[in-house]
């Protein structure tokens, strides 16, 4: 049942969080809205307030515009697992009418070029997030601070662990690999802070597990009200990511993951759920996620819209969005997946995700301008590919065999080929189901990275075919934005 999670929270979220900051990404708020220590001196008279602060951040998640633009590709956090869907090459643009990501993002132009607007969006939204998290956290005292009532200390969980995320996504995003002495990121823990030098990468991944300790410790006995927030298991599930992404602490990331399978409360997604839509939160697979009403008021401008032919669509008139043609045929015919991009009915839109996202409906081009689809940002799954990965590089190829074939007992007839796996071979295969599994959900980039891979683009792309991209290719990375540059003047500053 569709929740009324945005009715709840919007007055907050415009006055709190909605600000345009085109000088200064990160600005003072303006005089009209209130500010950190207005909020705190308020919090305990109405401790709504910073409950709406919080699910404030959420409502940035799906907001347009929310990248400081106002492009078809500005539309919170489902926009940026786009780019990364399609720098990865996992995700072929095979048709462009209209022209949305071909150039700046297919083709590499912004990844390359620091005054396209695509690096300045980026940019501008997860420092958008770290900005108003700050602001919560400091209402609740400070980074050192454990709130002593259940609920704020659920909140500066929350607030903790979604700062971390963004701050995950950055490093993914504008550096090429991680190498810890490298600095690659301003650096603000603070609502005071506004501009200041890049620091180091061990800097920023230090401060993400820190905060994503404490988010777990925090958020410890809370049930949420909604998978929009963030839980323990949504939090774990982060520090995963971020030491996976360090490729030196598999065994923890082994131990995270299988907590989270044992004790998260989630079931994998079935065969049927596979080739469902994908489209409903209340999805016993799905760890984190948002509820899509109509009061949030997504159309065009969105998800959905960028990638569902049954939706109102850039991908239903002329802008493709398909799984790479190579991947397409690593799937087995025997595996139901390959069933979410195989529609007889439609030969013209071969490849396109027609049984795996989709409004349920089913008609070509939607019913409704305006789309109830929910958004998925985390599903169990990835903790069992994370937990089989990280069991392979510690060594556990058992551990590793077994989560493999947990997922896929349900998608494939037979998966007694995997037992003869070991070594390179297995982490290998991991890393293909990975790619098959979660294609199009965002996921596609972070594990290229981690995998250190190289990924050849097939032929049903339009540029670049047949060329090998390696992970730490320069052109799969973003510039620091040139308004940024300008209006930083610590931004070049040798980190001491």
């Amino acid at each position: 049942m569709k929740n009324k999670f945005f009715s709840s929270i919007i007055f907050v979220a415009l006055i709190l969080f909605f600000t345009s900051c085109e000088k200064d990404f990160l600005e003072k708020e303006p005089s009209q809205f209130l500010t950190p220590a207005q909020i705190e001196e308020a919090a305990p008279v109405n401790p709504k307030l910073l409950a709406g602060s919080v699910a404030g951040i959420y409502s940035l998640m799906v907001q347009t515009g929310t990248g400081g633009t106002t492009g078809h590709d500005d539309f919170g956090q489902k926009a940026y697992d786009i780019f990364g869907d399609m720098l990865s090459g996992d995700m072929a643009l095979s048709v462009s009418t209209y022209g949305w990501y071909r150039a700046g993002i297919t083709e590499f132009q912004a990844t390359q070029d620091f005054t396209q607007g695509e690096n300045r969006q980026v940019w501008r939204y997860y420092y958008r997030i770290i900005r108003s998290a700050n602001s919560v956290i400091s209402a609740l005292g400070g980074n050192d601070a454990i709130p002593e009532i259940d609920d704020n200390k659920y909140l500066m969980g929350q607030a903790k662990a979604i700062r971390a995320h963004s701050y995950f996504y950055l490093t993914q995003y504008y550096a090429k690999d991680y190498n810890p002495s490298d600095d690659i990121l301003p650096f603000y823990d603070d609502i005071e802070d506004l501009n200041g030098p890049k620091v180091a990468t061990s800097v920023i991944y230090d401060f993400m597990e820190s905060d994503l300790r404490s988010a777990i410790s925090l958020l410890d006995g809370f049930n949420r009200s909604a998978k929009n927030e963030i839980n323990k298991s949504v939090a774990q599930g982060i520090l995963a990511y971020v030491l996976g992404a360090k490729r030196n602490s598999w065994d923890e990331v082994a131990s995270l993951t299988k907590e989270v399978i044992d004790n998260g409360g989630f079931t994998l997604m079935n065969a049927s759920e596979i080739t469902g839509g994908f489209d409903n939160v209340g999805t016993p697979g799905w760890m984190w996620g948002i509820d899509i009403t109509l009061e949030t008021n997504l159309d065009l401008v969105s998800w959905w819209g960028q990638v569902d032919a049954f939706s109102y669509s850039y991908a239903w008139a002329g802008d493709f969005k398909t799984i790479d043609e190579d991947l397409y045929n690593a799937i087995p015919d025997n595996d139901v997946r390959k069933g979410q991009f195989k529609d007889d009915t439609y030969p013209s839109r071969f490849l396109e995700p027609l049984n795996k996202f989709y409004d349920s409906a089913r008609k070509i081009g939607g019913l409704s301008q305006t789309t109830e689809n929910d958004y998925v940002y985390m599903r169990v799954a990835e903790m069992y590919l994370l937990h089989a990965e990280a069991s392979a590089r510690s060594g556990d190829e058992s551990g590793a065999i077994n989560s493999l074939k947990l997922l896929l007992d349900d998608r494939i007839p037979n998966t007694s080929y995997i037992d003869a796996l070991s070594g390179q071979a297995l982490i290998d295969e991991i890393y293909l189901q990975t790619r098959i599994e979660l294609w199009g959900e965002g996921k596609s980039y972070l594990a290229m990275k981690r995998n250190q891979a190289t990924i050849r683009r097939g032929p049903n792309h339009l540029s670049f075919v047949g060329t090998d991209i390696s992970y730490d290719d320069e052109r799969l990375t973003f510039e620091i934005p040139e308004l940024e540059i300008q209006n930083n003047p610590f931004i070049n500053d040798q980190n001491p």
